[in-house]
């Protein structure tokens, strides 16, 4: 059993109108300005945005306001935001939106607290940050898990280069305040895809090639079903509160670190490898995670078919035949009937990607970091690895029987 830590010092504010509660909350932290930093007009004409304005002025607090961030968030509106936030002396920002809203609210703040270099530094992972600005989190949407994570994504525009930070606690946002009806009017794509992400963190955890921990191969795995169940519940009941409730939480805990104790810390190369899809095409996460996972699965299964099978029997009763290998390929045909049904793509065609051999090769030489580095760990993927996976995930793949 491997040893780990883990913290989460996120405090967690869940139920229904739980983001009324944002101005007492922010009086805890002494704060005298906040970033109130969004995404679209929708947050505006909903009435949201108001909302919270509203009570962050009966609490005494003033503000200001971004929005305008937008998926696969970008770097120049990070700088937007770093820049009014200096000329501000804001010292809090709450972010009111999805993953990528929230993303952008951690990059801003770490540019805030370490003005001696360039934030985009933090990314390409030649500087560490000392420091970042307190973030606060009101989700409406149940996907990327920011809300409790220390890490964050962010494009560049300039060579459409999507990465990560290094993790860090500083970046954890200190409250989050989660209540489900605000994800009730997400259109269907954006809920499907949003919980396919929240599955992929944990798959993510799941898949490694050392030896476990029972107790967090069973969490994982309860997650997984839970999500798998509600998932296709909000196909036809997008209102259903305790759906929304199930996979708002789900979200979090899949992002959190618990599904990463004792495995090592994760493969990751699902993620890396939409990341170049994401900065390239600007394809939403989760529906480019599904389009990839299958193709991913099949090229690294044989590192170690019986984790596939415990896979394929623990999520979808499959039962497990004398060979690893038959059942190991029929869970990854399960997941993918899964994301089939709930209107998830399952091949870079269906994303609506017909790429090239040339565009094939430059997201292996951009994922690969110009042929630099490897990515994964059940299986290390060298750059004609991640090649060969863009290849087959270029159109659905039929279902293979083995028999020996």
């Amino acid at each position: 059993m491997r040893s780990f830590e883990y913290y989460t010092p996120t405090k967690v504010i869940f139920g229904k109108d739980t983001h009324l509660k944002i101005g007492e909350l922010l009086k805890d932290y002494n704060c005298h300005k906040v970033l109130i930093h969004y995404g679209s007009e929708s947050a505006v004409k909903s009435g949201l945005i108001h909302e919270i304005s509203n009570c962050l002025t009966e609490a005494g607090i003033d503000f200001v306001t971004l929005g305008g961030v937008v998926p696969n968030p970008r770097l120049s509106k990070v700088r937007e935001g770093i820049s009014l936030c200096q000329k501000e002396s804001v010292d809090f920002i709450l972010a009111v939106g999805g993953g990528s809203v929230i993303d952008s609210a951690k990059a801003i703040g770490y540019g805030v607290a370490n003005p001696w270099t360039d934030v985009w530094n933090f990314f390409l992972k030649t500087e560490i940050p000392n420091a970042c600005l307190p973030i606060g989190a009101i989700p409406t949407i149940a996907a990327s898990g920011s809300e409790m994570s220390g890490s964050c994504v962010i494009t560049n525009e300039d060579g459409w280069l999507k990465r990560g930070s290094t993790r860090s606690d500083l970046c954890r946002p200190k409250f989050t305040l989660m209540n489900p009806r605000l994800t009730y009017t997400l259109p269907e794509y954006q809920t499907e895809s949003g919980c396919v992400d929240i599955l992929l963190h944990t798959m993510e955890r799941y898949f490694v090639n050392i030896e476990t921990m029972e107790i967090t191969d069973s969490i994982s795995e309860s997650l997984m079903q839970t999500v798998i169940y509600n998932a296709r519940i909000l196909l036809n009941e997008p209102g259903n509160y305790n759906a929304r409730a199930e996979i708002m939480w789900a979200g979090s805990l899949s992002h959190n670190g618990l599904t990463g104790c004792g495995t090592g810390g994760g493969d990751w190369a699902c993620h890396q490898l939409e990341h170049e899809l994401g900065g390239l095409y600007d394809v939403t996460h989760g529906a480019g995670l599904a389009a990839l996972w299958g193709s991913w699965a099949r090229y690294v299964y044989d590192a170690n078919p019986e984790r596939f099978a415990q896979f394929a029997t623990n999520i979808f009763d499959i039962p497990c035949f004398a060979d690893y290998e038959n059942t190991a390929l029929a869970g990854i045909e399960a997941m993918e009937d899964f994301f089939r049904s709930i209107h998830m793509p399952t091949s870079l065609h269906e994303l609506g990607l017909d790429l090239t051999d040339e565009q094939i090769h430059e997201l292996a030489f951009k994922c690969s970091f110009e042929d630099t580095r490897t990515i994964g760990v059940f299986k290390q993927l060298n750059m004609k690895d991640m090649e060969k996976i863009y290849a087959m995930a270029r159109y659905m793949i039929l279902p293979l029987l083995i028999t020996r």
